[in-house]
């Protein structure tokens, strides 16, 4: 029934899509090429875990922890698989930096256990250096590593709660060197997050009429991915506000049909103004019932011969429902469709598997994408 009421709101939504004009801001639609984010990777060590750390078959953490303390002046016995320390886990670090951060700005990191620790909870993570994929250090990360998650209890009586292996330090890292991001100087490239070549048309169409001068287009669009803007003279020494300006622009938006499928969960998540050709659907279900069960079969009282036997039994019945039908007309819409197989009690699973047969026959002209 909750699903039901989810299909209900979802085509109430989608229905009033259609009277709504598709409209989004430029700086929804694309993004610009050369400022994006890069990803920043290192190798570091945790310490101060209560006992949860990695075991001695991790050999990596050990000789981590050795070399860190070496480092520092204090010597450590050799071999250094014979350092037994539990409260110590090698980890993964990950961090996103933002394009033209600057040295001094601070980022969020994550840290994911690689070893057999089994909890990071409480640790404290050492300085890690975080390298991009030329191997340049951009970062350096240190703090304490905050988890989703907690085990509680100890051996066989414990429960686990969400992910304590992985966790995150909250500004972690401090950006050392400034991020490779390209400032554009005389041409903007405008990357568009989904390609459409009405998109992009439009999108060149409404740069031009708010900064094109007479006769002259300085927006045009290359493909269905890419738009490419000149940059006018007065806004020469003015890059930040051009694009600012851009980015507000309002413009009309083509997007395809599509119909997206979740069919683990059930969910089905649609647009009302979707076409279906003129096709009949009928439906109906067979149910086949096998029973089995089982009896005692016992000899005569003071009878010298016989066994007592469980004898099976088996029952099999075979039900099939009434087929239901729907007829739809030139014109129809998904969203007509749904509510009439709503109305004569199919399931959701139904209705998914109908709409996948209807793509399959050439009555729906819709991408369906199934998650």
């Amino acid at each position: 029934m909750r699903v039901h009421k989810l299909l209900q709101i979802l085509l109430a939504l989608g229905a009033f899509h259609v009277h709504l004009s598709a409209s989004s801001r430029i700086k929804d639609l694309v993004s610009l090429e050369g400022v994006r984010d890069n990803q920043l990777v290192g190798y570091g060590v945790v310490v101060g875990l209560a006992g949860t750390g990695d075991h001695q078959q991790t050999i990596f953490s050990v000789q981590s922890l050795t070399n860190l303390l070496q480092r520092m002046g204090v010597t450590v016995p050799l071999p250094a698989t014979a350092i037994l320390v539990k409260n110590t886990a090698a980890v993964m670090v990950t961090a996103t930096l933002p394009p033209f951060a600057q040295p001094g700005t601070k980022v969020d990191v994550t840290v994911a256990a690689i070893g057999d620790a089994s909890n990071l909870q409480g640790g404290l993570l050492i300085l890690t250096p975080l390298r991009a994929t030329n191997n340049s250090v951009f970062a350096f990360a240190q703090g304490s590593v905050v988890t989703g998650g907690f085990v509680a209890g100890r051996s066989g009586n414990s429960q686990t709660v969400n992910h304590p292996t992985v966790g995150r330090v909250v500004d972690g890292a401090i950006v050392e060197q400034p991020a490779p991001s390209v400032e554009p100087t005389t041409a903007l490239k405008l990357q568009l997050n989904r390609a459409d070549y009405e998109t992009a048309s439009r999108i060149a169409q409404g740069i031009n009429r708010k900064f094109g001068g007479a006769g002259r287009l300085i927006a045009q669009a290359k493909n269905s991915g890419l738009v490419q803007v000149e940059i006018p003279d007065q806004f020469k020494q003015q890059t930040v506000e051009f694009v600012a300006a851009i980015e507000d622009l309002v413009v009309e938006t083509d997007r395809p049909a599509t119909i997206a499928i979740n069919d683990r969960t059930g969910t089905l998540v649609l647009g009302g103004d979707i076409r279906i050709a003129p096709v009949a659907i009928l439906q109906g279900n067979l149910t086949v019932r096998i029973d089995t069960s089982y009896s005692v079969s016992q000899p005569n009282p003071l009878s010298n011969t016989g066994t007592t036997q469980v004898v099976p039994q088996v029952d099999v019945g075979v039900k099939e429902d009434k087929a239901r039908n729907v007829v739809l007309k030139e014109g129809a819409s998904v969203d007509e469709l749904v509510r009439a197989l709503m109305a004569i009690g199919s399931t959701p699973r139904d209705i998914i598997a109908i709409l996948e047969n209807l793509k399959a026959a050439g009555a729906l002209d819709a991408d369906i994408e199934v998650l």
